[in-house]
C-alpha cells in the first residue's frame, strides 16, 4: 500500500496526516475485501485552491470540504474484480499496485468543520479521507440509501481504528 501527500498550503495540522491516510485506507481497503495493494494520492489545499477545483471539474463555483476522484469506474461498489480485464488501465507499472485515485482536501474547511461538529481536527481528517476512500472504491450518496450505506461504512472504519467522537486515539 502506497500513499503520497502534496500540499499547497502551509497549514499546520499538529498530527501526521500521512499516517492517518495510511491507517484509514488500510482500514477502508481491508473492509471492503480490496485483494490487491493499493496507491493513493492525497492533495491538501486551501478553500480557494478546493474552489478551483470544484468549478473546474464539477462546474461548482464554490469550496467544498473534499474531493474524490476515482481512477475505476465500479459496475458495483466494492467489486474490484472488473479491474482484471483492464489491467494495463488501472495498475501502476512499476509498483503493481491498483491506483485508486486522487483526494483533494481543505485544510481550512476541515478546521472549520472541526470546530462546528465539536471534534478534532485529526477525526475530521479522518472522517473526510474514509468518505473519500469509499467514493474511491464506487461508493455514492446519491441517494438516501446509498448515503446510509456510506455512513455506516466510514462509521465502521473510524471506531474500528478508534477514531470516534468521544474517544480518540493519538
Amino acid at each position: 500500500m502506497t500513499s503520497y501527500v502534496e500540499k499547497e498550503t502551509d497549514f499546520s495540522f499538529g498530527f501526521d496526516v500521512k499516517m492517518i491516510l495510511d491507517a484509514v485506507m488500510e482500514q477502508v481497503l481491508e473492509e471492503e475485501k480490496c485483494p490487491y495493494e493499493a496507491q493513493v494520492n492525497l492533495l491538501i489545499t486551501d478553500d480557494p485552491g478546493i474552489q478551483e477545483f470544484n468549478r473546474n471539474y464539477r462546474q461548482i463555483n464554490s469550496p467544498t470540504d473534499v474531493l474524490s476522484f476515482p481512477m475505476i469506474s465500479f459496475e458495483r461498489a466494492g467489486d474490484f474484480s472488473a479491474v482484471e480485464a483492464d489491467e494495463a488501465d488501472f495498475f501502476d507499472p512499476e509498483s503493481g499496485e491498483l491506483v485508486l485515485g486522487d483526494i483533494i482536501l481543505s485544510a481550512q474547511r476541515a478546521e472549520e468543520q472541526a470546530v462546528k461538529y465539536g471534534h478534532s481536527l485529526k477525526r475530521e481528517c479522518a472522517f473526510l479521507i474514509a468518505h473519500s476512500m469509499l467514493h474511491l472504491c464506487g461508493y455514492d450518496h446519491m441517494t438516501e440509501e446509498e448515503a446510509k450505506i456510506m455512513e455506516q461504512k466510514q462509521e465502521k472504519a473510524l471506531l474500528t481504528l478508534g477514531i470516534s467522537r468521544d474517544h480518540e486515539r493519538n
